[in-house]
């Protein structure tokens, strides 16, 4: 599964809240407490930025960021209690994006991950691909098992949006701002497009893996993972 955040801090109760108030904010995010829960999650799922604490129970968060840094170039934020500017220097040299200092600011903290998540996330997707869906938003092209699909200028803009914003739950208001230009689109209009195409990218439209409704709060492209 892919996320936004994961949070790797000793500190329970601080990682879960964190977590949670990220989650919030439509940051999809996932809190592991030690090094070895980090490697055991990474190897199962993939995520945009990493909230890294200095001080952990099984290991020395500079050690693990230098052992993440041989196998992903994935943002790393340190956060940490030290507050001295050797420490600080430590973490930017060895890999390190950022340092933020304990205790924080939630908002804060929030602002500077959704900044990364913009400048290294959907901000400069270029389409998407696995092994049955290939969308490429250069080319503006969508082929499902090598197949060409036609869709309509309107339909790639809701398929585009929906993939830039993956794992992000988009309100239908959101879609008839941004998408049709229109705030005064109906429902059965957006729920004819997200019919139309799952049946062109879904293996069953009638238990959609790409295209989810959220009900009462709208759509979620997630990648096929569900």
């Amino acid at each position: 599964m892919k996320y936004d955040c994961l949070i790797v801090d000793d500190e329970k109760l601080l990682a879960d809240s964190t977590a949670e108030y990220l989650n919030l904010f439509q940051v999809k995010t996932a809190a592991v407490y030690d090094a070895q829960s980090c490697r055991n999650f990474l190897n199962e799922h993939s995520t945009q930025v990493i909230l890294l604490d200095v001080n952990l129970a099984d290991s020395s968060g500079f050690e693990l960021c230098k052992e993440l840094r041989a196998q992903t170039q994935v943002p790393i934020i340190f956060i940490s209690a030290r507050t001295g500017d050797d420490d600080q220097v430590i973490g930017l040299n060895i890999g390190g994006d950022d340092y933020i200092q304990k205790p924080y600011s939630l908002s804060v903290l929030s602002a500077k991950v959704k900044a990364v998540l913009k400048r290294y996330g959907a901000a400069e997707k270029s389409g998407y691909h696995d092994d049955w869906l290939r969308v490429d938003f250069t080319a503006r092209q969508v082929w499902v098992q090598n197949q060409e699909q036609h869709l309509t200028a309107l339909e790639y803009r809701l398929l585009f949006f929906l993939i830039e914003h993956e794992n992000r739950v988009i309100t239908k208001q959101e879609l008839f701002e941004q998408v049709w230009k229109d705030k005064y689109t109906t429902d059965g209009t957006l729920n004819v497009h997200i019919r139309k195409l799952r049946q062109m990218i879904e293996k069953d439209p009638s238990s959609p893996q790409y295209i989810i409704t959220k009900w009462g709060e709208g759509y979620q492209f997630c990648g096929g993972k569900q």
